[in-house]
Protein backbone atom coordinates (compact mmCIF):
# COMPACT_ATOMS: atom_id res chain seq x y z
CA UNK A 1 0.00 0.00 0.00
CA UNK A 2 1.09 3.26 -0.76
CA UNK A 3 0.75 5.73 1.97
CA UNK A 4 1.02 9.72 2.08
CA UNK A 5 0.75 10.94 5.34
CA UNK A 6 0.96 14.54 6.16
CA UNK A 7 3.53 15.20 3.37
CA UNK A 8 4.49 18.46 2.69
CA UNK A 9 7.20 19.82 0.01
CA UNK A 10 8.51 23.02 -0.85
CA UNK A 11 10.72 24.95 -3.57
CA UNK A 12 12.31 27.99 -1.71
CA UNK A 13 9.07 29.87 -1.03
CA UNK A 14 6.25 28.51 -2.72
CA UNK A 15 4.59 25.63 -1.53
CA UNK A 16 3.86 22.81 -3.96
CA UNK A 17 2.41 20.05 -1.52
CA UNK A 18 0.90 21.24 2.06
CA UNK A 19 -0.33 18.36 4.64
CA UNK A 20 -1.37 16.08 2.00
CA UNK A 21 -2.67 12.71 3.55
CA UNK A 22 -3.44 10.03 0.73
CA UNK A 23 -3.47 6.06 0.90
CA UNK A 24 -3.05 3.79 -2.69
CA UNK A 25 -4.18 0.63 -1.72
CA UNK A 26 -2.69 -2.57 -3.93
CA UNK A 27 -4.27 -3.29 -6.90
CA UNK A 28 -6.09 -0.68 -7.40
CA UNK A 29 -5.98 2.15 -10.14
CA UNK A 30 -5.54 5.57 -8.87
CA UNK A 31 -6.51 8.74 -10.48
CA UNK A 32 -4.66 12.07 -10.05
CA UNK A 33 -6.64 15.36 -11.05
CA UNK A 34 -6.27 18.73 -10.39
CA UNK A 35 -5.88 22.14 -11.90
CA UNK A 36 -2.63 23.41 -13.51
CA UNK A 37 0.63 23.51 -10.89
CA UNK A 38 -1.92 21.72 -8.11
CA UNK A 39 1.50 19.62 -7.20
CA UNK A 40 0.05 16.50 -9.24
CA UNK A 41 3.40 15.66 -10.46
CA UNK A 42 5.49 17.04 -7.37
CA UNK A 43 3.31 14.18 -5.35
CA UNK A 44 4.03 11.52 -7.96
CA UNK A 45 7.77 12.41 -7.87
CA UNK A 46 8.25 12.55 -4.33
CA UNK A 47 5.98 8.77 -4.00
CA UNK A 48 8.93 7.46 -6.04
CA UNK A 49 11.55 8.73 -4.46
CA UNK A 50 13.29 11.44 -6.29
CA UNK A 51 12.05 14.26 -3.99
CA UNK A 52 12.49 13.91 -0.42
CA UNK A 53 9.59 15.29 1.79
CA UNK A 54 10.31 18.55 4.04
CA UNK A 55 8.28 16.98 6.68
CA UNK A 56 5.59 13.91 6.43
CA UNK A 57 6.37 10.54 5.21
CA UNK A 58 6.21 8.62 1.91
CA UNK A 59 6.32 5.10 2.67
CA UNK A 60 5.68 1.94 0.35
CA UNK A 61 4.11 -0.97 2.45
CA UNK A 62 5.09 0.64 6.12
CA UNK A 63 8.46 1.55 4.76
CA UNK A 64 9.79 4.59 3.89
CA UNK A 65 10.58 5.11 0.16
CA UNK A 66 13.22 8.17 -0.09
CA UNK A 67 17.09 7.29 -0.32
CA UNK A 68 15.87 3.44 -0.07
CA UNK A 69 17.12 1.32 -3.23
CA UNK A 70 15.10 -1.99 -2.19
CA UNK A 71 11.65 -0.09 -2.17
CA UNK A 72 12.79 1.73 -5.14
CA UNK A 73 13.52 -1.76 -6.98
CA UNK A 74 9.50 -2.06 -6.93
CA UNK A 75 8.63 1.14 -8.53
CA UNK A 76 8.50 2.34 -11.84
CA UNK A 77 8.12 6.10 -12.84
CA UNK A 78 6.97 7.44 -16.22
CA UNK A 79 6.84 11.29 -16.25
CA UNK A 80 5.14 13.81 -18.41
CA UNK A 81 8.79 14.02 -20.57
CA UNK A 82 10.27 10.69 -20.39
CA UNK A 83 14.24 10.71 -19.76
CA UNK A 84 15.86 8.46 -21.83
CA UNK A 85 20.03 7.91 -22.69
CA UNK A 86 21.09 10.28 -25.20
CA UNK A 87 21.36 9.04 -28.83
CA UNK A 88 19.93 5.55 -27.22
CA UNK A 89 17.36 3.65 -28.74
CA UNK A 90 15.02 0.95 -27.45
CA UNK A 91 16.90 -1.74 -26.96
CA UNK A 92 19.58 0.07 -24.91
CA UNK A 93 17.24 1.56 -23.08
CA UNK A 94 15.97 -2.15 -22.32
CA UNK A 95 19.59 -3.34 -21.37
CA UNK A 96 19.92 -0.23 -18.48
CA UNK A 97 16.75 -0.91 -17.18
CA UNK A 98 17.41 -4.66 -17.06
CA UNK A 99 20.96 -3.80 -15.16
CA UNK A 100 18.22 -1.82 -12.64
CA UNK A 101 15.32 -3.76 -11.61
CA UNK A 102 15.59 -7.21 -10.60
CA UNK A 103 12.21 -8.18 -11.74
CA UNK A 104 12.49 -7.51 -15.44
CA UNK A 105 11.68 -9.61 -17.54
CA UNK A 106 13.33 -10.26 -21.44
CA UNK A 107 10.04 -12.26 -22.19
CA UNK A 108 7.32 -9.61 -21.23
CA UNK A 109 9.99 -7.06 -23.05
CA UNK A 110 9.68 -9.05 -26.60
CA UNK A 111 5.92 -9.89 -25.68
CA UNK A 112 5.44 -5.73 -25.72
CA UNK A 113 7.54 -5.22 -28.48
CA UNK A 114 5.18 -7.73 -30.98
CA UNK A 115 2.25 -5.25 -29.73
CA UNK A 116 3.46 -1.55 -29.80
CA UNK A 117 4.64 -0.66 -33.60
CA UNK A 118 8.20 0.31 -32.42
CA UNK A 119 11.96 0.03 -34.51
CA UNK A 120 13.65 -1.09 -30.99
CA UNK A 121 16.87 0.05 -32.89
CA UNK A 122 15.61 3.49 -33.81
CA UNK A 123 16.85 6.36 -31.74
CA UNK A 124 14.66 7.67 -29.32
CA UNK A 125 15.59 10.97 -29.73
CA UNK A 126 14.13 10.86 -33.85
CA UNK A 127 10.55 9.00 -32.59
CA UNK A 128 7.40 11.21 -32.16
CA UNK A 129 6.17 12.09 -28.65
CA UNK A 130 3.41 9.01 -28.60
CA UNK A 131 6.62 6.42 -29.92
CA UNK A 132 8.56 8.02 -26.87
CA UNK A 133 5.71 7.22 -24.73
CA UNK A 134 5.32 3.59 -25.91
CA UNK A 135 9.04 3.25 -25.66
CA UNK A 136 8.92 4.31 -22.00
CA UNK A 137 5.64 2.03 -21.25
CA UNK A 138 7.40 -1.11 -22.83
CA UNK A 139 10.41 -0.75 -20.37
CA UNK A 140 7.76 0.43 -17.34
CA UNK A 141 5.87 -3.07 -18.47
CA UNK A 142 8.76 -5.38 -18.13
CA UNK A 143 10.45 -3.86 -15.27
CA UNK A 144 7.40 -5.77 -13.77
CA UNK A 145 7.09 -2.98 -10.91
CA UNK A 146 4.70 -3.79 -8.23
CA UNK A 147 4.06 0.44 -8.18
CA UNK A 148 3.46 2.43 -11.69
CA UNK A 149 3.59 5.68 -11.56
CA UNK A 150 2.81 7.41 -14.73
CA UNK A 151 2.31 11.05 -15.25
CA UNK A 152 0.11 12.70 -18.56
CA UNK A 153 1.20 8.98 -19.98
CA UNK A 154 -2.19 9.80 -22.35
CA UNK A 155 -0.59 12.45 -24.01
CA UNK A 156 0.55 11.66 -27.57
CA UNK A 157 -1.17 8.26 -27.94
CA UNK A 158 -3.56 7.90 -30.51
CA UNK A 159 -6.75 5.87 -29.63
CA UNK A 160 -5.40 2.60 -31.04
CA UNK A 161 -2.96 2.69 -28.46
CA UNK A 162 -5.00 4.17 -25.16
CA UNK A 163 -7.11 1.56 -25.65
CA UNK A 164 -3.66 -0.66 -25.69
CA UNK A 165 -2.55 0.88 -22.72
CA UNK A 166 -6.11 0.44 -20.82
CA UNK A 167 -5.99 -3.59 -21.48
CA UNK A 168 -2.36 -3.73 -20.52
CA UNK A 169 -3.27 -1.84 -17.39
CA UNK A 170 -6.14 -4.25 -16.72
CA UNK A 171 -3.70 -7.21 -17.33
CA UNK A 172 -1.29 -6.00 -14.58
CA UNK A 173 -3.78 -5.68 -12.44
CA UNK A 174 -5.64 -8.69 -12.49
CA UNK A 175 -2.38 -10.90 -12.92
CA UNK A 176 0.20 -8.92 -10.69
CA UNK A 177 -2.07 -6.78 -8.47
CA UNK A 178 -0.06 -4.31 -9.71
CA UNK A 179 -0.68 -0.18 -8.09
CA UNK A 180 -1.04 2.06 -10.77
CA UNK A 181 -1.16 5.74 -9.95
CA UNK A 182 -2.18 8.02 -13.03
CA UNK A 183 -1.93 12.18 -13.17
CA UNK A 184 -4.14 13.83 -16.04
CA UNK A 185 -5.78 15.80 -17.30
CA UNK A 186 -7.80 13.45 -19.60
CA UNK A 187 -10.80 12.71 -17.89
CA UNK A 188 -12.77 11.07 -20.61
CA UNK A 189 -9.39 8.22 -20.37
CA UNK A 190 -9.05 7.97 -16.16
CA UNK A 191 -13.16 8.05 -16.11
CA UNK A 192 -12.49 4.46 -18.28
CA UNK A 193 -9.48 2.48 -15.83
CA UNK A 194 -9.24 4.37 -12.45
CA UNK A 195 -11.71 2.96 -9.85
CA UNK A 196 -10.35 5.64 -6.93
CA UNK A 197 -9.46 9.39 -8.26
CA UNK A 198 -8.19 12.39 -5.38
CA UNK A 199 -8.81 15.45 -6.51
CA UNK A 200 -5.92 18.32 -5.59
CA UNK A 201 -6.17 21.86 -5.43
CA UNK A 202 -3.41 24.05 -4.35
CA UNK A 203 -1.35 22.07 -3.01
CA UNK A 204 -4.30 19.83 -0.76
CA UNK A 205 -6.33 17.25 -1.46
CA UNK A 206 -9.92 18.39 -2.28
CA UNK A 207 -11.38 14.70 -1.97
CA UNK A 208 -10.46 11.09 -2.33
CA UNK A 209 -13.02 9.23 -3.18
CA UNK A 210 -14.22 5.29 -4.71
CA UNK A 211 -15.01 6.37 -8.78
CA UNK A 212 -18.41 4.81 -8.43
CA UNK A 213 -19.78 6.70 -4.86
CA UNK A 214 -18.35 9.82 -6.19
CA UNK A 215 -21.03 9.73 -9.15
CA UNK A 216 -23.55 8.08 -6.78
CA UNK A 217 -23.30 11.04 -4.24
CA UNK A 218 -23.39 13.54 -7.35
CA UNK A 219 -26.06 14.25 -9.22
CA UNK A 220 -27.29 16.51 -12.17
CA UNK A 221 -30.62 17.45 -13.07
CA UNK A 222 -32.64 19.64 -15.48
CA UNK A 223 -36.30 20.81 -14.73
CA UNK A 224 -38.88 23.01 -15.63
CA UNK A 225 -41.02 25.06 -12.81
CA UNK A 226 -44.07 27.19 -13.67
CA UNK A 227 -43.55 29.38 -12.00
CA UNK A 228 -39.56 30.00 -12.26
CA UNK A 229 -37.88 28.91 -8.78
CA UNK A 230 -34.23 30.71 -7.53
CA UNK A 231 -31.37 28.79 -6.07
CA UNK A 232 -33.19 30.02 -2.69
CA UNK A 233 -35.44 27.95 -2.93
CA UNK A 234 -33.00 24.78 -2.40
CA UNK A 235 -31.64 26.27 0.10
CA UNK A 236 -31.79 23.06 2.71
CA UNK A 237 -29.82 21.20 -0.19
CA UNK A 238 -26.08 20.84 -1.16
CA UNK A 239 -26.54 22.42 -4.35
CA UNK A 240 -23.03 23.17 -5.96
CA UNK A 241 -24.36 24.35 -9.25
CA UNK A 242 -27.30 26.38 -10.51
CA UNK A 243 -28.31 27.96 -13.57
CA UNK A 244 -30.77 29.25 -15.49
CA UNK A 245 -31.04 28.80 -19.35
CA UNK A 246 -34.35 29.94 -20.49
CA UNK A 247 -37.42 27.87 -18.76
CA UNK A 248 -34.55 25.23 -18.09
CA UNK A 249 -32.96 25.07 -14.86
CA UNK A 250 -30.00 23.13 -14.22
CA UNK A 251 -28.40 21.70 -11.31
CA UNK A 252 -25.76 19.92 -9.58
CA UNK A 253 -26.62 18.48 -6.51
CA UNK A 254 -24.61 16.59 -3.24
CA UNK A 255 -26.62 14.52 -1.12
CA UNK A 256 -28.81 11.09 -1.69
CA UNK A 257 -30.64 10.25 -4.35
CA UNK A 258 -34.34 9.50 -3.43
CA UNK A 259 -34.10 12.54 -0.92
CA UNK A 260 -32.86 15.40 -4.06
CA UNK A 261 -35.44 14.20 -5.94
CA UNK A 262 -38.38 13.90 -3.28
CA UNK A 263 -37.42 17.48 -2.79
CA UNK A 264 -37.74 18.27 -6.82
CA UNK A 265 -40.82 16.66 -7.11
CA UNK A 266 -42.78 18.26 -4.09
CA UNK A 267 -42.58 21.22 -6.38
CA UNK A 268 -44.48 19.61 -9.02
CA UNK A 269 -42.08 20.61 -11.87
CA UNK A 270 -43.66 20.51 -15.40
CA UNK A 271 -40.36 18.19 -16.47
CA UNK A 272 -37.69 17.01 -14.29
CA UNK A 273 -34.77 14.47 -15.30
CA UNK A 274 -31.53 13.25 -13.57
CA UNK A 275 -28.42 13.08 -15.35
CA UNK A 276 -25.35 10.28 -15.16
CA UNK A 277 -22.39 12.54 -14.45
CA UNK A 278 -18.85 12.28 -16.66
CA UNK A 279 -15.51 12.56 -14.18
CA UNK A 280 -15.40 15.79 -15.81
CA UNK A 281 -18.40 17.23 -14.85
CA UNK A 282 -17.20 15.53 -11.02
CA UNK A 283 -14.06 17.77 -11.71
CA UNK A 284 -15.48 21.35 -12.54
CA UNK A 285 -18.39 21.10 -9.72
CA UNK A 286 -15.66 20.21 -7.14
CA UNK A 287 -13.32 22.57 -8.48
CA UNK A 288 -16.39 25.67 -8.68
CA UNK A 289 -16.84 24.84 -5.11
CA UNK A 290 -13.20 25.79 -4.31
CA UNK A 291 -12.94 28.39 -6.23
CA UNK A 292 -11.65 27.59 -9.02
CA UNK A 293 -14.50 28.46 -11.20
CA UNK A 294 -14.29 29.80 -15.36
CA UNK A 295 -16.65 32.71 -14.40
CA UNK A 296 -14.17 34.08 -12.09
CA UNK A 297 -11.24 33.68 -14.42
CA UNK A 298 -12.81 34.92 -17.33
CA UNK A 299 -16.10 37.48 -16.50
Amino acid sequence: MIQVERLTKKFQTKTALNQISVSVRPGSVFGLVGSNGAGKSTLLRTIAGIYKPDSGTVCLDGIPVFENPAVKNRIFFIPDFPYFIPQSNMREMAKFYASMYSGWSWERYRELCSLFPIDEKMKISGMSKGMQRQTALICALSACPDVLLMDEIFDGLDPVMRQLLKKLLAREVAQRNVTVVIASHNLRELEDVCDHVGLLHQGGIVFEQELDSLKLNLHKLQAVFKPMVTADVFSDLDVLKFEVRGSLVHMVIRGDKGVISRRIEALHPVYFEMLPLTLEEVFISEMEVSGYDIDKILP
